[in-house]
This record gives C-alpha cells, structure tokens and sequence, in this order.
C-alpha cells in the first residue's frame, strides 16, 4: 500500500513529525509492507456490485495488527463504568456496565492510532470523540488516522468513507479547543 493523502488536523502533522518522527517512520513503513493484493478477498454481495472481488476491511486490518504490534504498538481498552443517576425512579438498567469498554487499536508512546474501513460516523467518532476521550484518560496526547482514499474505498463494500470527503467536513467543522492533534493519513494501493 502508499500513503496517497496527508491532512494536519489541530496541527496533527507538525505535532506528529516533531515528537514522534521514529513512530512515524514505523508506521509509514507499515503502510508501505501490505500487500494490498493479498486483501482483495472479499466476494460482493450487494445488487450494485453482486459477485465482484473486493478489498477486505477484516484483512487489511489483521496486515495492520501484525505489523504494528510486531513492533511493539498495543490496543488499548479501558472499561467503561456508565452513570445511571440519570435514570428516572424506579427505571432499572439490566446489565449496564456488563463488557461496556472503549477502544484505541493502537499505542505508542502516547500516540495513538485508527485504522478506519468503515462507514463515514466512525471517522468522525474517532477524530472528534475517542481521541479526545482517549487523551483525557491520559493514554495519548496526540493521534493519527488511517483511512482509505477515495479510489481504494471505490473497491470496498459500498458506504465506506474516504480520505477526501473526511478532509472536506473536517475543514468544514473547523477546531474546537478539546481537539487533539490528529494527522490523517488517506491510503491507497
């Protein structure tokens, strides 16, 4: 795969090149080791594209844990204890806090990476919610984010995001002061 796109959100790609030029060199070279062609496993069967061989969230992903924890990068999952004083009298929650976790594929160093071949809300989330949720537990300070372009997400299910369009919103959305520093990183094969 290459790296085809590079968006500095909040200052993300100063922050990243100045504090963590090593991990960013891990990580390019990541990018750079998957054999794309190994992940076009993926038998469509949607009416627009019925039957055709597509790219694989799952196996793109499973590249990316094995190269990144290789070299040393963790999941993080912290757990998740939801407030229920919020709940009218006599409204009682059945297993609220059973297996309720948050979770940041991967960090190093207090940088903390998404790998994201999904629909267009998860981007977003991870950007504009788990990252700041994440910097606040003290697990990162800064983060980057892993997503396809738009002639990769082309060859995917249909509904996946892209690269451009995320850059587009965010643009649109401007900064806020609890953002964290996040490079976007748009992937191609």
């Amino acid at each position: 795969m290459k790296i085809a796109g590079v968006y500095s959100f909040n200052n993300g790609v100063e922050v990243v090149q100045d504090k963590y030029p090593v991990l960013l060199s891990e990580i390019e070279s990541c990018i750079n080791a998957i054999d794309a062609s190994k992940c076009k496993t993926k038998t469509s069967k949607e009416k627009t594209m019925k039957g055709a061989t597509l790219y694989s969230p799952v196996d793109l992903n499973k590249w990316f844990k094995k190269i990144l924890y290789a070299s040393g990068w963790e999941s993080v999952r912290v757990k998740c204890d939801y407030p229920t004083r919020y709940y009218v009298p006599d409204y009682e929650p059945k297993d609220l806090n059973k297996g309720a976790f948050r979770e940041m594929d991967f960090v190093k160093e207090k940088l903390g990476i998404e790998v994201q071949f999904g629909k267009y809300s998860f981007m977003v989330y991870n950007v504009a919610a788990k990252m700041t949720i994440f910097r606040n537990l003290s697990c990162i300070d800064t983060g980057i984010e892993i997503v396809p372009v738009k002639s990769l997400a082309d060859e995917m299910s249909s509904g996946v995001s892209y690269f451009e369009q995320f850059v587009w919103d965010l643009e649109k959305r401007g900064v806020s002061n609890i953002d964290v520093p996040v490079m976007i990183i748009g992937i191609d094969v």
